[in-house]
């Protein structure tokens, strides 16, 4: 199979399949979790609708009990930011990663041309942490009484990357508060955080969730750099295909490869979803004229339609006492079927989302 050259709809298909997006799965959530290594939860409700959209008969409650109890946290990892993960792939992958929030602050603190004595800082933000759960204006007030001619920005990066941080969860409708308080993340878990390398683990666990894929897009996802000599020193144990530019794909032994024409039900996607988020080349998912309507500017990315696999369009909830409206803006001619497939997952999304809601309308611009 070395060198088979795949096409752009036969990567589509392979990267929809590995993400459940194909056909929704009868997994349990945390095997969902652990499939897609995280899911990227800058915006609460972000990961319940990502599981909804991949899992049979997601209900709230099935994500929201495995927070309570801690099988499931949020915290800061690829790409320096906050992740939905288990705590058993937190706890396999903290170290590995560590490296890109380093490079993160670093940059940071070289742009603010910060010199501050950091391990004095990180220190005292630790013993803070570790009396009870704070917020990060509480950590602010303390780290600037302690250096009142600190940068009280860079300072809060330090301790957002250096220290292991979980957000600590509310009864909120998506478990987590718009200004939530963080816990040191081994005494949320009762479990110090192993020191040992998995760097092959990540490499093996991103393949399996978007790959095939080129070492630049394992960089692009994972926020590592320079990894091209370890996915070499891999390559006995990997596939490798060619892409139509003839890049070198890798990928993991036995993965789904779905044939180019296999069908693809409507899906909606999240805010930040990582399918949107997992490769330096988008164009597997997100055709190059659409670019500027998914990645927004301040780096947010909108939630977003898959039409036979690729993004057709964008969509948003507005909530108006009890009246809730799903509004989607499609990118272009829909066929009827799509247009009937695309009507019944938004009437069932809308009041997965909305549940306490009166009234539910779905609108599409331009109009079906």
């Amino acid at each position: 199979m070395a060198g088979r050259i795949l096409t752009l709809r036969e990567l589509n298909r392979a990267t929809l399949a590995r993400q459940h997006l194909l056909e929704r799965a009868s997994r349990t959530v945390p095997d969902m979790i652990e499939q897609l290594v995280g899911l990227q939860a800058q915006l609460p409700r972000a990961p319940y609708v990502g599981l909804w959209t991949r899992l049979h008969r997601f209900q709230r409650d099935d994500l929201a009990n495995l927070i309570d109890n801690r099988t499931v946290i949020k915290a800061t990892l690829m790409r320096s930011t906050l992740h939905l993960f288990t705590a058993d792939d937190y706890l396999r992958l903290r170290e590995t990663l560590q490296p890109v929030m380093t490079s993160a602050f670093e940059s940071i603190a070289k742009r603010r041309d910060s010199r501050l004595d950091y391990d004095r800082i990180i220190a005292a933000a630790r013993d803070f942490l570790a009396e009870q759960p704070r917020s990060f204006a509480e950590i602010t007030d303390m780290l600037t009484a302690l250096v009142p001619d600190g940068d009280p920005g860079a300072m809060r990066y330090a301790v957002r990357t250096h220290l292991p941080l979980v957000q600590v969860p509310t009864d909120t409708a998506w478990s987590y508060p718009g200004n939530p308080q963080f816990a040191l993340a081994e005494d949320w878990l009762k479990q110090s955080i192993p020191t040992e390398d998995n760097l092959r683990t990540l490499v093996f666990r991103y393949l399996a969730a978007f790959g095939p894929a080129t070492v630049t897009d394992l960089q692009t996802w994972s926020g590592l750099s320079k990894l091209k000599e370890v996915v070499v020193s891999l390559k006995p144990e990997l596939r490798t295909y060619r892409d139509e530019k003839r890049r070198e794909l890798f990928d993991v032994p036995d993965a789904p490869l779905p044939d180019a024409d296999t069908p693809v039900p409507v899906r909606f996607l999240p805010e930040f979803d990582n399918l949107l988020l997992g490769h330096k080349d988008r164009t597997r998912v997100v055709a190059d004229e659409y670019r500027s309507k998914v990645y927004l500017p301040g780096l947010r990315v909108s939630a977003t339609i898959l039409v036979d696999g690729f993004v057709q369009g964008v969509w948003k909830i507005e909530r108006k006492k009890k009246a809730a409206t799903l509004r989607i803006e499609c990118f272009a001619p829909l066929t009827k079927p799509q247009q009937q497939a695309l009507m019944d997952e938004a009437e069932a999304l809308i009041r997965f989302v909305e549940s306490d809601a009166e009234t539910f309308a779905v609108e599409v611009e331009p109009p079906l």
